[in-house]
């Protein structure tokens, strides 16, 4: 299974905040990674921020070249705003939602509970990360995992709620009720420099 195995402090750093998790290294080192990260920093080319974009919603969600490629096509042919569309899928995925409803700590820990199999989707057993969820769909912990230290402790101190997002804590399931509109995704991210980024 392919994703960024790297140092996480370094993407960190990179873009001035914690997207792969809280990072003490922000706090210590409030300046780019590198042997240039103190230094005068040039004035980025159009190119590289478009480019700078992208990385950084790849990093977010934990998608690789291809894949993201291939979402962006799929947001591309739908009717609306591509860049908005990208967004909404990127949010459907499987291991995001199960990162959003709480029942992981962080989108790299929801992404190996659903790799472990101890993620169901109407029901069944579903052990594939980047699944594309549709409105209605249940998704839950297995039976038998519900005691897992991850995400018990998870539940117990998450206190977000998304509006797209609805959770049972009896039955330890949520329900993804529709798509999330871009202002209610809370993410800074400039997704109309990647659809410019594409577009040329």
């Amino acid at each position: 299974m392919a994703r960024y195995r790297g140092p996480k402090s370094k993407i960190s750093r990179k873009f001035g905040e914690p997207i792969m998790g809280p990072s003490k290294a922000l706090q210590k080192k409030a300046y780019p990674p590198g042997q240039h990260g103190k230094g005068r920093r040039k004035k980025q080319s159009e190119y590289a921020i478009q480019l700078q974009a992208k990385q950084k919603v790849k990093y977010i969600y934990g998608v690789l070249e291809r894949q993201f490629a291939n979402l962006f096509d799929k947001a591309a042919g739908k009717q609306g705003i591509t860049g908005e569309n990208l967004l909404k899928f990127l949010e459907a995925r499987l291991d995001n939602t199960v990162y959003r409803l709480g029942i992981a700590p962080t989108r790299r820990a929801a992404r190996q509970l659903v790799i472990h199999k101890h993620i169901t989707v109407n029901g069944e057993v579903a052990n594939v990360p980047s699944y594309s969820l549709k409105p209605g769909d249940i998704v839950g912990v297995r039976e038998k995992s519900k005691s897992l230290e991850v995400v018990t402790e998870s539940l117990m101190s998450n206190s977000k709620r998304f509006n797209w997002l609805e959770w049972d804590s009896t039955m330890m399931a949520g329900k993804f009720l529709s798509y999330p509109e871009r202002d209610q995704i809370p993410e800074k991210v400039q997704e109309q420099l990647i659809v410019e980024l594409y577009s040329k």
